[in-house]
């Protein structure tokens, strides 16, 4: 994760860089103005729905009219199939907005199917936050060359290299990020969610692994989220990408086109190759018989202006979500893998217990987390959400996540609340850290989102999600946690002398007087970090 990636490199630096950030800091980085660039839109209504997509959609949309369809999609491979094949089953336009995009084996994957789709004559807009494109300088600037391909960086860096000094030259600027996913096919069918596109959201590495959640929506919402992309994409902090990066000689980018082209022949792509080639995502989509939940579902989303620190309060997330989804009533069962309450969200978990409310939590464990700054910025307040009687669980680093094979068919994709991977093992991987984002009210209604509960995604990054009033998909979320809780993770609580102990219930009943898994010098490291003023940029 890189939303603490400034306060990272600032904690690292040794004297020796210190010459170096001096001259940087000296010197000054500032962007160029903004170049003149094209107004553009989503695909228009008529030809969305004169589109293969939209033909196929229609009868769909005509029997569940102002609702949308919905499709989790918590297995990796099945997630990364759905989205290759929207590039392919795309006739129009392509539009891909992303926190991270990682120069790996499926995120060259996944380039190739949109320059695929590119040479048919979709037109594809990418729109990058440039804070996650590291050693993708070359490759987008090729793409961003072809005649059907616009790539727009969101609020980029001008130091190209090293790219991490800009966090401390441009510190204000660069510490907002647009921390929004998505994937849209023809205006008619989109993948939110939380994942990014890397190996690790995907089950293709040997390093930590990401239990994550995504859904497709079909329906009345799609537009609204073209609409959202639009604004992002015209946004005053979406710059083409031609404006920073050289343009590249012809062959150069033939070379580009080729390699991504010879990364589907890689051993390790195999998989990847094999769950599109056995995936009924695109078959089932077109034909109607994809399930799909219909509901009500309303896309809650921040104003890009954040981004420059000009959106009013109106126009931000948070304040859309709450005449959205509700109020708890009974039960809320909330999964974040960076969970900063603040005293605010104390406050709020407060008057929740106090009416009665079930609030169970699941965040990650300090041995499972890839960000311990954001760990320290947690851990302080696990005695509040106890002595409330919250439920807090941690999930381990080690449990069963993914399956070793890719499904055979998209139909054997774990079920809507299913991240926590019940179906199979790590494969290899060195551990699992949980990524996906969502909650459940009253076992009504549900939100999957890029939002983390954290300062960060509260006042500085963009976010946004959807919210579902279907009773099935909320339900199942929390009867997944009540089944897989115990394999998953620790449970958190209060011995009688009023310190913190961890339970865990896979085999043999255990219980840990400190974080489990972690040695005495990573809790120390952390310890420290939690003295530190830096919970606004957690």
């Amino acid at each position: 994760m890189q939303h603490t990636q400034a306060l990272r490199f600032a904690l690292s630096l040794w004297p020796s860089t210190a010459a170096l950030l001096i001259a940087g800091l000296l010197t000054g980085c500032s962007l160029p103005p903004m170049p003149e660039r094209t107004t553009t839109q989503s695909l228009s209504t008529e030809a969305a729905t004169q589109s293969r997509l939209g033909q196929a959609l229609a009868p769909l949309q005509q029997a569940h009219p102002k609702l949308s369809g919905i499709h989790p999609l918590s297995n990796a491979y099945a997630a990364y199939a759905a989205r290759a094949l929207l590039a392919r089953a795309a006739q129009h336009t392509l539009d891909v907005q992303y926190y991270i995009w990682r120069n790996d084996t499926t995120g060259h994957l996944l380039l190739n199917e949109l320059l695929q789709a590119a040479n048919r004559g979709v037109r594809v807009r990418l729109l990058l936050d440039d804070g996650g494109t590291a050693g993708m300088d070359a490759t987008l600037a090729a793409l961003d060359q072809h005649p059907h391909i616009e790539v727009r960086l969101l609020n980029p860096f001008a130091l190209r290299t090293p790219k991490v000094l800009g966090y401390v030259t441009e510190f204000s600027r660069t510490q907002r990020r647009m921390h929004n996913k998505g994937f849209t096919a023809d205006n008619q069918a989109s993948i939110v969610g939380g994942r990014n596109i890397g190996d690790e959201y995907f089950a293709a590495t040997d390093g930590v692994l990401f239990a994550d959640l995504d859904v497709v929506a079909v329906g009345t919402v799609v537009p609204d989220i073209g609409r959202d992309f639009d604004r992002y994409w015209n946004s005053q902090s979406a710059y083409p990408s031609a404006s920073l990066l050289p343009p590249m000689p012809e062959q150069a980018v033939q070379q580009v086109y080729s390699s991504l082209q010879a990364d589907t022949l890689r051993p390790e792509s195999q998989a990847y190759i094999q769950a599109v080639q056995q995936s009924r995502f695109s078959q089932d989509l077109l034909s109607g018989n994809l399930p799909l939940e219909w509901a009500a579902a309303t896309l809650v989303s921040d104003d890009p202006a954040k981004v420059l620190s000009l959106a009013g309060k109106e126009d931000l997330m948070l304040a859309q979500l709450q005449p959205a989804i509700g109020t708890p009533a009974q039960s809320l069962d909330l999964i974040s893998p960076y969970f900063v309450p603040t005293q605010a969200g104390i406050n709020a978990f407060a008057q929740m217990r106090a009416q009665g409310i079930k609030v169970r939590i699941l965040t990650n464990s300090l041995e499972a987390t890839d960000v311990a700054a954001v760990h320290a910025g947690y851990e302080q307040y696990r005695k509040p959400l106890l002595k409330l009687g919250v439920e807090l669980y941690e999930m381990r680093r080690q449990i069963d996540l993914q399956p070793r094979n890719a499904p055979k068919a998209y139909g054997e994709a774990p079920s809507p609340a299913a991240f926590s991977g019940s179906k199979g093992g790590v494969a290899g991987s060195s551990g699992a850290s949980l990524h996906a984002k969502t909650f459940a009210i009253d076992g009504q209604r549900l939100f999957v989102r890029s939002f983390n509960f954290d300062p960060r995604s509260a006042l500085l990054n963009t976010e946004q999600g959807l919210v579902i009033l279907n009773p099935k998909l909320a339900q199942e979320v929390s009867q997944t946690l009540d089944q897989y809780l115990p394999m998953l993770a620790y449970k958190v609580q209060l011995d009688a002398s009023g310190k913190l102990q961890w339970i865990s219930e896979t085999g043999q009943l255990q219980t840990f007087s400190h974080d489990p898994g972690t040695s005495w010098f990573k809790r120390a490291m952390v310890r420290v970090l939690s003295w530190l003023p830096i919970e606004g940029f957690l």
